[in-house]
């Protein structure tokens, strides 16, 4: 059965950590009721997922969703007639399998975004604590006299860049040189007019998406940022003909999991709040277009969203920005009046 439903999975073209992923907690819900798929009733999987909820670290809402539909797609495919599991148990176990999740036991999606409240957008004066403490490690570092002050410095840059083009993990770990360009359009910013992202997340079972973001005027600091990495710190890396724009001291590609490392060790140095994670750059970015005047598909197209609700959700901004909403309207409803 799992062979199967992996196959199925795999024509569709769908990630094999997302597959490898639904076989997993398949057999975890086998393990947990001691029954074979046949024996499953609803009763297995809500005991299932009411386990999950408990203990030191209780399910999130959206993951419990999201392992009821994987488990309810892992049904839906043992009664499908045209794969015939259905009747073989029948025939050889004289029960047939049935689906364990339903509307009644199932989460109910209520809202728009159920993600966690901590991931939300940094302020500015947060923002500039993060980079002033990313560029104080590369200096701490380098007046102990000891190993890691360029990757410092490549951790500082790449942090900064992450935020000044609202990049994912993934996408600002796989730049490459030939994706930081410049733009016709804007030749002030030389190469650092715009970044090719080649490997944005990608709709299920789709390759990844593309797109070109731009840079902002409001983000033209980040131009000598980018001078300094490519002309004096990465070269100083040797990572001779590598193509990757992040490099290690060891001349290869950064990880995700580095990206988390470095915007962690710069979130302590800054004395941030824990729950923060690289994400909130993102947010931020958002935030910041919106707040900067930018139209809502604009930024939108920069992030890479394929639907403006998701962009909405990532928005957060300031009260001094919606009094200033406020401010101008009031001043175009009542002329002179309002600056009386």
């Amino acid at each position: 059965m799992l062979r199967g439903w992996a196959t199925q999975q795999r024509s569709r073209f769908l990630a094999e950590a997302t597959v490898t992923q639904r076989l997993r907690l398949t057999r975890r819900l086998a393990e947990f009721s001691g029954l074979y798929p046949w024996q499953w009733t609803p009763a297995e999987g809500e005991a299932f997922i009411a386990h999950l909820r408990g203990g030191d670290r209780p399910l999130a809402l959206s993951t419990a969703r999201a392992y009821e539909v994987d488990l309810r797609m892992f049904c839906e495919y043992l009664l499908d007639a045209r794969y015939g599991w259905a009747s073989l148990c029948v025939d050889r176990f004289g029960m047939a399998p049935q689906q364990v999740f339903h509307q009644d036991n199932s989460v109910i999606h209520v809202e728009d975004y159920e993600g966690d409240p901590s991931r939300r957008p940094l302020t500015y004066d947060e923002l500039q604590a993060l980079f002033d403490a990313a560029d104080g490690r590369a200096e701490q570092i380098r007046a102990r006299g000891v190993k890691g002050a360029l990757s410092a410095l490549r951790d500082a840059a790449m942090l900064k860049l992450t935020y000044a083009f609202g990049l994912r993990r993934r996408e600002v770990a796989m730049l490459d040189l030939v994706d930081v360009r410049s733009n016709p359009k804007a030749p002030q910013f030389g190469r650092c007019g715009m970044v090719m992202v080649r490997y944005g997340k990608a709709s299920r079972g789709g390759p990844p998406r593309r797109r070109t973001v731009l840079l902002v005027p409001e983000m033209d600091w980040m131009v000598p940022v980018v001078k300094h990495w490519l002309h004096e710190v990465r070269p100083a890396l040797g990572p001779g003909k590598h193509p990757a724009l992040w490099v290690t001291e060891r001349r290869g590609r950064v990880s995700t999991r580095l990206v988390n490392e470095a915007f962690v060790a710069a979130k302590k140095a800054a004395g941030l709040d824990p729950a923060l994670d690289p994400h909130c750059l993102r947010h931020s970015y958002v935030t910041h277009l919106v707040e900067f005047d930018y139209p809502v598909k604009f930024v939108q197209d920069q992030v890479g969203h394929k639907f403006a609700s998701t962009t909405a959700i990532y928005t957060g901004v300031s009260n001094e920005y919606r009094n200033q909403l406020l401010q101008r309207a009031l001043q175009d409803r009542l002329g002179r009046m309002w600056e009386a």
